[in-house]
């Protein structure tokens, strides 16, 4: 701003947008390329001890070192490493390839480093010895070239290391003062980055205000001072390098749109002074056409067919091979002197070739120093409407064929064989003029090829190693997107197995909701889920059957439900008053059809102990109902088995087939047998054989509900006497009316009976 005399920011945001080669000053003037031969020597000579003389060890003859020096800024400290490995490759007297990979973001450094040229003070920097075997020295020009040797080591490229690929399988990586310049984040991200592209084992070396900070899991220390460390193996859960941060953009943001033509058929003034203009343009200046530095054609104005024509072969429109005989050669020898000077470059008197004849041609090459070509202001060879955007004018040149008059002195065709001669020792003049002139021509168009050559040489080594560190970076860039792949296809194995998981887990879940259903289903427990407001979430078909309930009635309050509960109107205050005090409670309820349930209300409880409702039972207690009546009913019939267990009187039971259901202890007493003999008795073993038939009509009798009165009998006892009693026979009959058993009262007779 101080420079270009501007106060304020935004007009400096201005003036940058509106020339973009400040953008590109500003750029160069934020880096900061400090660099030397051997900065901090004794860290160099750590390095030479712990880290080079270890680079070969273990490897076979053969093997290839490879070694990344990113942020070289003009190569000083690539070129020492280079040095360094040299040196280890003499002592050891064996064959190994090294390379070491030089990049930087500053274009402009790069160059400086490929040319290998520094001053006389590297000196200071590089001992005698070294600069005497990798140097060679201009004493004139005050400068150390580089040995080719160690050129050669090198493979320099423009590269930004925090977002483009890294190189891969490396040996040894000098990053020295670069990182001090980031912040913790981008430092963060770089450290995790280096030990990717690391072998393992591969050292890293730092410079004196660098550490690999926090990631003490990914390297080790060789050299505390010194910042040298080296790589460990792969730890759990390694940092690696994201690939969306190192693949550049496929589209750069910002570009400027090309304006929209004009929609057809507008219909636009033009002005007079245009239409002059144009006249002139097409009437008085030469045929000419608009060229780049390659020769290739862009805009054709006036007639150029007496100098140019269709080239044979492949179609094309280059100048250099449409020209015609007698162009050809200067045409390429002007455009390339246009190209490298910057000026306008001129042949006059040229002789063309055109039908057969040959005329004289003036030839002008002239850099266009204007803005963009504007083909409005030209003829109608190329169309206005349909024509591309022409590059920028720094790259164009305007080619001008104007005819010449032909040469005097000299009679018959202009340029032809058949010449008159006025004067012979003025045609012999003229004939070493011709001679000398044509032959600087051919010096210059020498000159001019040599000079492209080593141009071209030039940009082909550039392009080489432009295309080797391109290389290694596609050759990291696929090992990435290798990993990449293994590692999208073990998430896909295990989103395969989680998904399959899942699948069994649904299964599983609808299987245990098909058992819930039906278990609160089968249980017949009639079951209402209610939630905070007491409306109704989900219930099973049984509770259908004690509240008139149906699937549309999910959601309404339980209130507005009618039930089929006799006497118990309180339903809908029980449930609020659980809800509010979390207190369960129990109680008996009879429906319209006689049936007995307990309702039960209790808070609903989740895993997390939280309240989110109520549940409501109703359990079938109508059987239990009637087993409390009958236990009434038994506890009465228990204590008649008292009075008839103490009774005197002998007492049994049989069932309709005469076996022995029950024996007090008066019968054991009158018959000697005991209970447990007794039941496994049929009444026939204690009656008489000739009695047997009467006994048997007797219990038809009672089978058939008749009442009988008291009869004299006879009886066995266990001992093989006969005792008389008086027996006194019930039947015994269900609910039904059925006759299950019989019961027997008997009483010896006394003799006086008799």
């Amino acid at each position: 701003m101080a420079v270009h005399q501007i106060d304020r920011l935004d007009g400096y945001v201005r003036f940058l947008q509106q020339n973009p080669a400040e953008g590109e000053a500003l750029f160069r003037d934020l880096l900061i390329g400090v660099t030397s031969f051997f900065r901090d020597p004794e860290a160099f000579t750590a390095l030479e001890e712990k880290v080079i003389q270890q680079l070969f060890a273990g490897k076979p003859a053969g093997a290839t070192i490879r070694v990344w020096s990113p942020g070289c800024s003009t190569g000083e400290e690539a070129y020492s490493l280079a040095i360094l490995l040299q040196e280890r490759l003499e002592e050891l007297k064996q064959t190994f390839t090294v390379q070491v990979f030089a990049t930087d973001i500053d274009s402009r450094a790069i160059d400086v480093a490929r040319v290998g040229v520094y001053p006389a003070g590297i000196a200071a920097d590089v001992t005698p010895e070294r600069l005497a075997r990798f140097f060679s020295h201009d004493p004139e020009l005050g400068i150390y070239r580089i040995q080719k040797g160690i050129r050669e080591l090198l493979v320099l490229s423009e590269q930004d290391v925090i977002k483009d690929p890294p190189f891969s399988k490396l040996d040894l990586i000098s990053c020295r003062n670069l990182m001090i310049y980031m912040g913790a984040e981008l430092q963060k991200k770089l450290v995790p980055l280096f030990h990717y592209a690391l072998n393992p084992g591969g050292a890293l070396f730092l410079g004196t205000s660098e550490t690999v900070g926090e990631f003490l899991d990914l390297f080790q220390p060789l050299d505390h001072k010194w910042k040298l460390y080296q790589r460990k193996g792969e730890a759990q859960g390694a940092h690696r390098p994201a690939m969306g941060k190192f693949l550049p953009p496929l589209t750069a943001d910002g570009a400027a749109p090309r304006p929209a033509k004009a929609a057809r058929g507008e219909v636009s003034k033009v002005p007079l002074r245009e239409l002059a203009e144009q006249a002139l343009i097409h009437a008085y200046t030469p045929a000419s056409v608009v060229v780049n530095a390659l020769g290739d054609i862009l805009y054709i104005h006036g007639r150029t067919g007496k100098y140019l024509e269709p080239a044979p072969g492949d179609a094309g429109m280059n100048i250099t091979k449409m020209a015609r005989e007698g162009l050809r050669r200067e045409v390429a020898t002007a455009l390339h002197k246009a190209a490298a000077r910057k000026e306008t470059a001129r042949y006059p008197g040229l002789k063309v070739k055109t039908n057969g004849d040959f005329i004289n041609v003036n030839l002008t090459v002239r850099p266009l120093t204007a803005g963009p070509l504007d083909p409005a202001t030209g003829s109608g060879q190329v169309g206005d409407k349909d024509r591309p955007e022409a590059p920028a004018a720094a790259d164009l040149f305007l080619v001008s064929f104007e005819d010449a008059p032909a040469a005097k002195g000299r009679s018959g065709k202009a340029g032809g064989k058949g010449i008159g001669v006025a004067d012979p020792a003025a045609d012999s003049n003229a004939r070493v003029a011709a001679l000398e002139q044509e032959l600087r021509a051919k010096e210059e168009y020498l000159q001019t090829t040599i000079e492209e050559m080593e141009t071209s040489t030039e940009e082909i080594k550039s392009a080489n190693e432009e295309l080797q560190s391109v290389n290694e970076e596609l050759q990291s860039t696929n090992e990435e997107l290798e990993t990449s792949k293994e590692e999208l296809q073990s998430v896909n194995e295990e989103l395969g197995t989680v998904n399959i998981e899942l699948q069994q887990n649904v299964t599983e879940l609808s299987r245990a909701n098909n058992d819930m259903n039906n278990l609160l289903a089968g249980t017949g427990v009639g079951t209402v889920f209610v939630d905070h407001q007491l409306c109704i979430r989900r219930f099973t078909p049984t509770a259908t059957q004690l509240i008139n309930l149906i699937q549309t009635d999910v959601g309404r309050p339980v209130g507005h439900i009618v039930s089929n509960l006799v006497g118990y109107e309180s339903l809908l205050t029980d449930t609020q008053t659980v809800l509010d005090t979390l207190i369960p409670k129990e109680l008996e309820v009879q429906t319209r059809a006689g049936d007995w349930y307990l309702l039960r209300i209790r808070p609903y409880r989740t895993l997390e102990n939280t309240i989110e409702g109520e549940v409501l039972t109703f359990f079938d207690i109508t059987e239990m109902k009637k087993a409390r009546d009958a236990l009434r009913e038994v506890d009465k019939v228990g204590r008649l088995a008292i009075v008839v267990r103490d009774a005197f009187d002998s007492t049994m039971v049989q069932d309709m087939e005469g076996r022995i259901l029950a024996w007090n202890p008066a019968a054991e007493r009158m018959y000697g047998w005991s209970k447990a003999e007794a039941l496994t008795m049929n009444i026939c073993d204690i009656i008489p054989e000739k009695h047997q038939e009467e006994a048997l009509a007797v219990t038809q009798q009672l089978a058939r509900a008749e009442v009988l009165a008291p009869y004299r009998a006879q009886r066995l006892a266990k001992d093989g006497r006969i005792v008389e009693i008086w027996l006194t026979a019930t039947a015994l009959v269900k609910d039904t009316g059925e006759i299950y058993a019989i019961a027997t009262t008997e009483r010896e007779a006394v003799k006086s009976d008799q």
